[in-house]
């Protein structure tokens, strides 16, 4: 692990201390922590956004999930 300097305002510092009290952990861990779920949600946004821009190239046809489908379908009682 490397060593890291930043710069924190005063009022997020004390709420991160009061935090890491009740969870018995460290700054340190926590700010990990922190940072693992801010990249996990930035990757789960990029692909969502790459998710969108593949449906705006080539737009689904809504009967085209219907239509492979109507020759197994069963509706119970015929």
């Amino acid at each position: 692990m490397r060593t890291i300097q930043m710069t924190i305002d005063e009022p997020l510092l004390n709420e991160v201390d009061q935090t890491i009290q009740e969870l018995h952990t460290t700054r340190s861990e926590f700010i990990r922590e922190a940072l693992k779920l801010a990249l996990r949600r930035y990757h789960i946004a990029k692909l969502e956004q790459q998710h969108e821009e593949g449906y705006r190239a080539t737009p689904a046809d809504a009967n085209d999930d219907v239509v492979e489908w109507e020759d197994v379908q069963h509706w119970g009682a015929e």
